[in-house]
C-alpha cells in the first residue's frame, strides 16, 4: 500500500478559510486524527473517514505526543490517505516536527498542508496590519508555555526586540506576561489587543500591556491570541474613546 500521512492545517476555525488542498484531502481522507478545538463544521468535511480525537487543551487531560506519533504510524499501515488534522498551521506550535520525524524515521511518506495561522486571523478581524512602513518591520510568534523538563524559553526577550507580537497560548498566564514584559523594559502603555474565537465572531479587548490580566478575564474561555505592539495604537484609542463615549451617554 502507497500510504501517506498528511499533517494538515485546519486554519483558525472558519471553514471557508481551509486551503483547497486541505478540503480535497479531508473528503478523500480514510482516517483523520484532530486537534481538540478543531470545529465540527471541519470535521464534516471528511464524510467517508474515522474521526480520532487526539487533542491537547491546556490544563486539560490530552494526548500523549508519543502515542499520536504511533497512531498515525499504525494508521498509515491500514490507510491510504491518513490526515493529522492541526488547528491554525501544522509548524506553527503544532509539534509537526516530532511527527514528521517519527513516521519518515518509520519509512512513511509525509506531506504538510499549510493553513492559515491564528495571528494573521486575529489581525484581519481587527483590521489592522501587523507590519507596517515606518512603523513595524519584524513580527515575533511566541508562546510562554514550557514543557516539562525542557529548557527556559527566550520568548520575553524576542517580544521585546520585535515590533510587534504574537503570543500564542498565553490567555491564563496573563498578570505573568504582563509583569515579565514590563520587567524586561516594555513600555507599560504599550497598545494590546486580546482576540478569543478569531475568525469565528470574535471578540476582543483591547488596552495596554499593564491590563493584559484585566483584558484576558473579560473573555469567556475560548482559544485566545494576544497581540501587542504600536501597530495596535489607533485601534486601541478608538476603543477607548468609544467606551468613554459610552460612560458619558448613561
Amino acid at each position: 500500500m502507497s500510504a501517506k500521512v498528511y499533517l494538515v492545517g485546519g486554519g483558525p476555525g472558519a471553514v471557508d478559510l481551509l486551503t483547497v488542498r486541505a478540503v480535497r484531502l479531508l473528503a478523500e481522507a480514510e482516517i483523520v486524527f484532530h486537534d481538540a478545538l478543531v470545529p465540527q463544521a471541519i470535521l464534516a468535511l471528511a464524510p467517508r473517514a474515522e474521526k480520532v480525537a487526539v487533542g491537547k487543551r491546556s490544563g486539560r487531560h490530552s494526548t500523549a505526543q508519543h502515542f499520536i506519533n504511533k497512531r498515525l504510524a499504525d494508521a498509515a499501515q491500514q490507510h491510504r490517505i491518513v490526515v493529522r488534522l492541526k488547528g491554525g498551521d501544522p509548524l506553527l506550535f503544532g509539534r509537526a516536527q516530532e511527527e514528521i520525524d517519527y513516521l519518515r524515521a518509520h519509512g512513511i511518506a509525509v506531506e504538510v498542508v499549510p493553513g492559515v495561522t491564528a495571528a494573521f486571523a486575529a489581525s484581519a478581524d481587527l483590521g489592522v496590519s501587523l507590519t507596517q512602513r515606518g512603523l513595524a518591520r519584524s513580527v515575533a510568534f511566541v508562546t510562554p508555555r514550557v514543557g516539562a523538563g525542557e529548557a527556559d524559553s527566550t520568548w520575553v526577550q524576542t517580544v521585546l526586540a520585535a515590533d510587534t507580537a504574537a503570543i500564542y497560548m498565553g490567555a491564563g498566564e496573563a498578570l505573568a506576561i504582563s509583569q515579565a514584559l514590563i520587567k524586561g523594559g516594555k513600555p507599560a502603555a504599550t497598545p494590546v489587543a486580546v482576540i478569543e474565537n478569531a475568525s469565528l465572531g470574535a471578540a476582543v479587548a483591547r488596552g495596554t500591556l499593564a491590563e493584559l490580566p484585566q483584558l484576558a478575564a473579560q473573555l469567556s474561555g475560548g482559544p485566545v491570541l494576544i497581540l501587542l505592539g504600536e501597530v495596535l495604537r489607533n485601534a486601541v484609542s478608538a476603543a477607548q474613546r468609544a467606551k468613554a463615549r459610552r460612560r458619558l451617554a448613561r
